[in-house]
């Protein structure tokens, strides 16, 4: 750890969790959200195990005295502007929107806790795993990430990066949906995707995922259930696993043709 590197370092969201989990020297972080743990959420969970949770209010972080206080752009804001107010360093990250946003997040967070050259190394691992994983096969199946509310990967989303990584076509981009775009169950089914893909539900019923296990999906055969998706959130290199994977799910795919 370089010299004026961090001693304390609280982190308020599910992936600077990762990031720092990832870079930091032993004992920098100190606490992390209480994301972190969960295994749904988090592709680090095991590791955040030992290191205390947060519940993200100004109060606790007070009480953890930190020298920095790392979250995303969107989480927690009005305790991130509290913690700001009273004088507190806080640096907030974007969502990693693509590989090379997760390449920046990596180096940037490598940076703010003094570990420039353990970032080096996790990016030049990151980099040759990737080129590994790459090829180009006769033909990219076209694929559907389906969301809770009809939502899909659209363009400009990390989600799409790794399937064109891993060979295949986003039906968002050849339907031209922007990011966030929404697609009518009938509106999907009728574009005939060779695949379609959904996240693994919650224990809970809810009526936004009731919908990603609708007979009509069952129906088309395209249908597969996404059991990684904690690789899938956050721009660290476990979203490789999720290349990884889609190549292999491609690969299965291509067999069958």
């Amino acid at each position: 750890m370089g010299d004026g590197a961090p001693g304390r370092v609280v982190s308020l969201n599910v992936c600077t969790d990762q990031l720092a989990l990832l870079l930091g020297a032993p004992g920098q972080l100190v606490s992390v959200s209480r994301l972190a743990h969960d295994p749904r959420s988090s592709a680090m969970a095991g590791a955040a195990r030992a290191i205390p949770a947060n519940g993200a209010s100004a109060e606790e972080v007070v009480l953890l005295r930190p020298d920095l206080v790392i979250a995303g752009s969107y989480t927690a804001r009005a305790t991130v502007e509290m913690l700001l107010r009273l004088g507190y360093r806080v640096e907030r990250f974007e969502p990693a929107r693509s590989l090379e946003d997760a390449r920046e997040n990596i180096r940037r967070m490598g940076a703010l806790l003094g570990r420039e050259a353990e970032a080096a190394e996790v990016l030049a691992a990151f980099d040759r795993r990737l080129a590994a994983l790459g090829d180009e096969p006769d033909r990219r199946p076209v694929v559907a990430y389906y969301l809770p509310f009809n939502e899909t990967a659209g363009t400009r989303s990390l989600t799409g990066e790794i399937l064109a990584a891993a060979g295949m076509e986003n039906l968002s981009e050849v339907r031209g949906l922007p990011y966030g775009g929404r697609l009518p169950l009938e509106a999907l089914v009728l574009a005939h995707p060779d695949l379609i893909l959904v996240s693994q539900p919650f224990d809970s019923p809810a009526q936004a995922t009731s919908m990603l296990q609708h007979p009509a999906l069952q129906a088309t055969g395209a249908l597969r259930q996404v059991v990684d998706s904690p690789n899938w959130i956050c721009g660290t290199p476990a979203v490789l696993d999720a290349v990884a994977a889609m190549r292999a799910l491609r690969e299965e795919w291509e067999a069958t043709q």
